[in-house]
């Protein structure tokens, strides 16, 4: 059964040389039709086909479904009188990871499951269609493949995080934790995960023990990503460029080194502005990025500790304020930037041929996104063609 979408006030499509052009290849007065799942024709609404369904965006925007390319959703506990001892002035340091692990450990596969699968409805109802997910609260072999399993029943976008912080019963041995990543837990990983990250900073992984964690997934046929500068300058930004991984993401603290190091390469800066919103952190200058040409991706990084949010169109609305984005900007990086850090041409965009994944706004713009920031404007949400709710 097909699907029409009709008068179309506004389509994002982020097809360069369409519509108005630009990245984002506008598109006024629209109609899109969706057929098996996939976007099957995009024209002018005065030349829409007939279809068995039809939905009347009566004026309103329509945008590619966000695409959030870093989130930490396997997990259990609540680390919200930590929120509030920062919004008191502690800083972050990223210690109360290891409270997390704690809580997760003792957690039920359906207590864990319970709270992916509510994450994950609280993304799409925000217009995530697709979504990222870590493991990296469990911190031993059997955790870290359990999260991984349970990631994989909400997408198939997941990544071994082992390398998130050293254990608390390995603090005196980090040597023998990053045998333990590299040999028995990513093994027992495998199955489960199609990418590899490590937490580079200090407090966590230094450059060797990242570089030796990260070349061994690498070599196991996982993708690489790279928590990197995140709480100061650092080596992980060079670390992601010279194993060419997907992303390296934070990106907060970076030399004139890293941003032509990024410049030159295929690596997406995936920046994270939940994560300074909730920590009160310096935000990434996403202006000098973009300026100097680097790729640039907007994530929630969802997580229990420093950035609990599952809303990309906070981070867009963060992005315009905090970090020198503009509007366009920032909706590309949150969608098709967002498709480039997983390296996925299927998604983050809309043209014949893909996902038909998709947000109508309650808006004729996604100005609107930046504009009315904390509103909730998206009123259906398709994901593979199907409306998620009724509007």
């Amino acid at each position: 059964m097909n699907l029409l979408i009709d008068n179309i006030g506004e389509l994002v499509t982020n097809v360069e040389g369409t519509g108005e052009g630009g990245p984002l290849g506008i598109r006024r007065k629209a109609a899109l039709l969706v057929e098996d799942g996939e976007v099957a024709w995009i024209g002018p609404a005065r030349y829409a086909p007939a279809a068995a369904r039809r939905i009347d965006a009566d004026g309103r925007a329509v945008l590619p479904g966000f695409v959030d390319s870093h989130a930490h959703l396997v997990f259990a506990g609540d680390r919200a009188a930590e929120f509030a001892a920062r919004m008191a002035g502690q800083p972050y340091t990223g210690g109360g990871i290891r409270t997390t692990v704690a809580a997760t450990r003792a957690a039920s596969d359906d207590r864990l499951r319970e709270t992916v699968g509510r994450l994950r409805v609280e993304a799409l109802r925000q217009g995530t269609t697709t979504i990222e997910i870590k493991s990296g609260y469990g911190l031993n072999v059997a955790d870290e493949a359990r999260s991984l399993r349970i990631a994989t029943e909400y997408t198939a976008e997941t990544t071994f995080l082992g390398a998130h912080v050293v254990p608390t019963e390995y603090a005196d041995r980090p040597d023998d934790y990053v045998g333990l990543v590299c040999g028995p837990m990513l093994r027992a990983a495998l199955p489960y995960a199609k990418w590899i990250d490590v937490f580079c900073e200090r407090g966590a992984f230094d450059a060797d023990h990242a570089r030796a964690i990260l070349t061994v997934g690498q070599a196991a046929g996982l993708g690489v990503r790279v928590h990197a500068n995140q709480l100061g300058p650092g080596p992980g930004v060079r670390l992601a460029v010279e194993l060419g991984a997907a992303s390296a993401d934070h990106c907060t603290h970076l030399s004139d080194a890293d941003v032509e190091a990024l410049a030159g390469s295929e690596t997406v800066a995936t920046l994270l502005p939940g994560a300074e919103f909730s920590t009160r952190s310096p935000y990434p200058d996403a202006r000098r990025l973009l300026d100097a040409g680097v790729t640039v991706a907007l994530a929630t990084d969802c997580n229990p500790g420093s950035s609990y949010t599952s809303s990309l169109p906070f981070c867009v609305a963060l992005a315009v304020r905090e970090m020198g984005m503009t509007p366009a900007e920032a909706v590309w990086a949150a969608t098709a930037g967002g498709a480039r850090a997983l390296r996925r041409a299927d998604a983050g965009v809309l043209r014949p041929g893909v996902p038909a994944d998709l947000s109508i706004l309650d808006a004729p713009s996604y100005l609107h996104l930046a504009y009315r920031p904390g509103v909730p404007l998206i009123i259906q949400v398709l994901h593979n063609g199907v409306p998620q709710w009724q509007p």
